[in-house]
């Protein structure tokens, strides 16, 4: 049977505009408006998932390092609270008036002594930070030059800021880079002449895509078209903290770029677990969860759980392309994973495995990996391209090898499935076996089928 997750998400799904005939119009327009979406299960919907309650593996959320799973981020936490007894919980108001602290002040020059960073300063979320960085930083004159597949709120941030030429260039592509750097240098004499900025935006991980940007060679056409060190580099860290480096201070420290980047932004709320957004100045039990964070970076368990990542993702690599139905089920476009490309000939992969495949295909893997107890959700459009969708695996430090066999073993069976389907073998109907199943809890909840509707109707 589906499992609890997929009943919550149905009964969210429901039409619900009909129970509100009798109230305000302002409550009846608000229903109508979320019925459209339930339709077609497009509300977004907060549920508990499975694998918070044990009865899955966790192969979707951030906590990369385990920190959270095994306790150890909620000791050092406790241990941090207990050396600081007096410590004011709240914040008091906004930082620049009268909520700034001496312990957030010490942990943020710990913070930037940690990184080798002239400063550190800590704010609310990666979405705070890029809003900050982007109002503040770029002048008028300046030029943004940035990946097609930042993050979003880096794009909201630069909506905002006071640059005057915004360029973006192909995910990862450094030729098309170097365009980007010659057009600007091209069409902006004062850039040219050295007196305005170009701002090069990059990640250093893209979590959508499971790559990593190129930095060494974007970092050299850089130098090259601009000697003169008006272009500058501002790298978003968030998935790559914790995770490779020395000490896991990231992928630039993995390059040994520290000195090249004048900007990097870094996260506490994936492979760190710590801190999630505030309205005013942080608190202190949040800052003191990222210096807990920081306790356990330089840790020898820490370092064994970074070099884990390291061997689970290449075994999961190694296990899947040998899997007899790999080569078929590529070659058939059921399933794929572009960053296998090469992976041997990479110095260190990203902990993120997004398993591409149809648009259509997306839930069925979903309800699949869900019936052999593996947690991973499907992305679809607008924060992938229309047409496709994705599983985003993410692999922790304190997964097993069984779990990493046992989860390429159910991604074939899936992908077995859906070659016998589409080739008409084996005695398949039109759906897979679990989303069957979900499908008939869809009917005995009447909400209408998520994924293939005339496919799983023929069936």
């Amino acid at each position: 049977m589906p499992s609890v997750i997929f009943s919550r998400w149905m009964a969210s799904q429901k039409s619900r505009a009909h129970t509100m005939r009798g109230a305000p119009v302002f409550y009846r327009n608000l229903e109508e408006a979320l019925d459209v979406r339930r339709k077609d299960h497009g509300l977004y919907t907060l549920v508990k998932n499975t694998w918070a309650e044990g009865t899955t593996v966790d192969f979707c959320s951030n906590d990369s390092l385990s920190f959270g799973a095994s306790g150890r981020l909620r000791e050092a936490f406790e241990e941090e609270l207990a050396q600081n007894p007096d410590a004011q919980i709240g914040a008091g108001g906004s930082r620049l008036m009268d909520g700034n602290y001496d312990y957030i002040e010490k942990v943020e020059q710990e913070i930037a002594e940690y990184h080798g960073a002239e400063a550190a300063l800590i704010v609310g979320s990666g979405c705070d930070g890029n809003y900050a960085i982007f109002e503040g930083i770029p002048r008028p004159g300046d030029a943004i030059i940035y990946d097609q597949l930042v993050h979003a709120s880096i794009m909201d941030g630069m909506s905002r800021s006071l640059a005057s030429t915004k360029v973006s260039f192909a995910h990862n592509d450094v030729d098309a880079f170097r365009e980007a750097l010659i057009s600007v240098w091209d069409a902006q004499p004062l850039i040219r002449q050295g007196k305005k900025c170009v701002l090069i935006v990059v990640e250093s991980f893209y979590s959508m895509e499971g790559d990593m940007s190129p930095l060494k060679e974007l970092v050299q056409a850089a130098k090259e078209i601009f000697p003169g060190g008006n272009a500058q580099f501002i790298v978003d860290e968030a998935h790559s903290m914790g995770v490779v480096g020395e000490r896991g201070l990231g992928c630039v420290n993995a390059l040994e770029l520290d000195s090249e980047i004048a900007i990097k932004t870094h996260t506490f709320n994936k492979a760190f677990g710590s801190i999630g957004v505030f309205t005013a100045a942080p608190a202190f039990h949040q800052v003191a969860a990222i210096r807990a964070g920081y306790a356990l970076m330089p840790q020898l368990q820490t370092k064994a759980g970074r070099e884990n990542i390291q061997y689970l993702v290449k075994r999961l690599f190694t296990k899947i392309t040998s899997h007899p139905i790999w080569e078929e089920a590529s070659d058939r476009n059921i399933i794929s994973i572009p960053v296998l490309e090469d992976w041997e000939e990479r110095d260190f992969q990203t902990q993120l495995v997004p398993l591409w495949t149809r648009e259509r295909y997306g839930h069925w893997l979903t309800f699949h990996l869900d019936a052999r107890n593996y947690s991973a959700f499907p992305v679809k459009y607008p924060v992938v391209p229309k047409g496709g969708a994705r599983l985003r695996v993410v692999i922790h430090a304190n997964h097993t090898e069984e779990q990493i066999d046992g989860l390429v073993a159910a991604v074939c069976e899936w992908a077995e499935e859906m070659v016998q389907i589409e080739t008409g073998t084996g005695g398949r109907g039109k759906v897979p076996w679990a989303a069957q199943q979900v499908y008939a809890l869809t009917e005995e909840e009447g909400v209408n089928r998520v994924g293939d509707e005339s496919a799983a109707k023929a069936n």
